[in-house]
């Protein structure tokens, strides 16, 4: 029991780093800066920050949310996506375990694809686009997903099938969707984001993905109009992303209990 509480506790800390670096990513993508060179400063004051004021979460408590120079307050989203980010990734161990070194392998996976869906939906959110280097990275996880479970189960070629149908599945049917509404109807970056995730879940999940994130979309969106009076614009990147979550996380279980209860 105690290893198990060693094992969650390290990944909770590997979640809420990794969260801290998507803060980055959700700020400098969108004006194309590097992510990789320059120190994080405040944005208000632009002084350069300790390493003592980056640690996520606590860091924000700790200066009760304001700038330690310039007393500005510090947006919320910073330990929101941290905490969001950390407590994925316990979940996604908590749900798979990590048993073998496939099990292992796939949970980091998932977990790196999480982060990756959290990001592209505040930036698809706010500037209604979806950066391609996300979906780059989630079709890069989606190769790696197939390629060591090609071989973990004996070169299992129908497995293959089943994800390659999956790329094809739900970004296909959007792409005639994108053509026929001349670039209305859907987004590019849409269209690619279920290609890459269909790559990493399959056709079957993805399928209940799209209809999940449709089903998200539907509901939330019309009562956000009417009380933040926005416009029509659908930012769909994430109503998607959560559906993909969704399917990565519970999919199977639902699927089999839904066939289980009015197929069977």
């Amino acid at each position: 029991m105690m290893n198990e509480y060693i094992v969650y506790v390290f990944v909770l800390i590997y979640g809420l780093l990794i969260g801290s670096f998507l803060n980055v990513c959700i700020y400098r993508i969108p004006e194309e800066s590097s992510i990789v060179v320059g120190r994080s400063h405040c944005m208000y004051c632009n002084t350069q920050l300790k390493w003592y004021e980056l640690v996520p979460v606590f860091s924000y408590i700790f200066l009760l949310g304001k700038c330690r120079t310039c007393k500005e307050k510090i947006s919320i989203q910073y330990p929101i996506i941290e905490a969001l980010n950390g407590m994925m990734y316990v979940l996604v161990f908590y749900l798979y375990g990590w048993d073998t070194m496939l099990t292992i392998l796939l949970n980091v996976i998932y977990c790196l694809v999480i982060s990756a869906l959290i990001a592209l939906s505040v930036i698809d959110f706010r500037t209604n686009t979806i950066p391609v280097g996300f979906n780059i990275f989630i079709m890069v996880m989606g190769l790696i997903a197939v390629f060591v479970k090609y071989f973990w189960y004996g070169k299992n070629t129908d497995m293959v099938l089943d994800h390659t149908i999956g790329f094809f599945a739900i970004s296909l049917f959007l792409l005639l969707i994108f053509y026929a509404t001349k670039g209305r109807g859907i987004g590019g970056g849409d269209i690619k984001l279920m290609a890459a995730a269909g790559l990493l879940l399959g056709w079957e999940l993805i399928v209940f993905a799209f209809f999940g994130g449709c089903i998200l979309a539907a509901f939330i969106h019309p009562i956000r109009m009417r009380i933040s009076n926005i416009s029509r614009v659908l930012a769909f990147g994430p109503y998607l992303s959560v559906g993909i979550v969704i399917a990565m996380l519970f999919g199977n279980q639902i699927i089999d209990w839904y066939l289980q209860t009015y197929i069977v």
